[in-house]
Formats: structure tokens, sequence, C-alpha cells
């Protein structure tokens, strides 16, 4: 409390809502990290081809290559997402591979997969808006060497 609160003056009242905002910034970075875990696995796998993802590839009719692009971008991904000043951009990013790999889950693969694609991508809208601010200073500093 400041000291020139009471205890039922209203500048005591707001404590709540910037824990609130603290949790969903604690929630987002642990979201953050664990998504770059998981997408940095996922894109190692294609990378060394694993059977796993050679056999996926080959049920889409996708060669070797898409194989080793799509992990390639998720393994960048990942170690962007890390990378605050990055984060952002990465997080967009993903929203278009993962938007993507819904698609490819609901026509090529198993639709009911579809599902996780596309809530990860909600997961990404989110950690994408909370840090627009790095996003927006990482676009002004490119413009400046530009």
């Amino acid at each position: 409390m400041s000291p020139t609160a009471t205890a039922g003056s209203p500048s005591s009242a707001p404590v709540s809502a910037p824990a609130a905002g603290r949790g969903r910034t604690v929630a987002l970075h642990v979201a953050r990290y664990a998504l770059a875990l998981f997408l940095g696995f996922s894109g190692s796998a294609k990378l060394i081809a694993h059977e796993s993802a050679v056999e996926s590839f080959a049920r889409m009719g996708w060669g070797r290559g898409a194989m080793y692009a799509i992990g390639f971008l998720e393994a960048a991904g990942a170690v962007a997402l890390l990378i605050p000043l990055l984060a952002g951009v990465a997080a967009l990013a993903f929203c278009g591979l993962l938007a993507g790999a819904s698609v490819v889950q609901l026509t090529l693969l198993d639709p009911p997969n579809a599902v996780m694609p596309a809530l990860l991508v909600v997961v990404m809208v989110l950690i994408a808006r909370e840090r627009r601010e790095a996003t927006a200073a990482l676009v002004a500093r490119v413009r400046r060497r530009a």
C-alpha cells in the first residue's frame, strides 16, 4: 500500500489485476519454453529423418526435401521462441506453419489429429500478443538499418 492510501481507498483495491497479469505472463513464458522444446524435438525428428517422420511424409506424397524444409523451420522457430526479441516473430511464423499442419491433418492424414495444431495456433497467437512490444522494437530496428 502507498503511504497515502488507506485500507478502504480505491488505490489499494486493484491489487488483483496486476497479479493476474503476472500470472498470465508466467503461464505464457512456460508455454513458450514448452512449445520450443516440443517443436524443437519435432523439427529434429524431421532433420534426422526419423522413421515416423519419413513415414508421415510418404503418406502425404511429399518428398524428403519438404520434410527437411519443415524440420528446419520448426527447429529454427523453436530456437527463436527462446530468444525474447525474436519470440513474437517466431510465434507469428508458427501460426502459419501450424495452420498448415492442421489443414494437412484434415486433408491428407488423420482428421481428428487436426485439433492439436489448431489449438497450438491459439497459444502462439497469445504468445505473439504478449511479445508485441518486442516485435515492434525488432521491426523498428530492422527498418532503421534498411
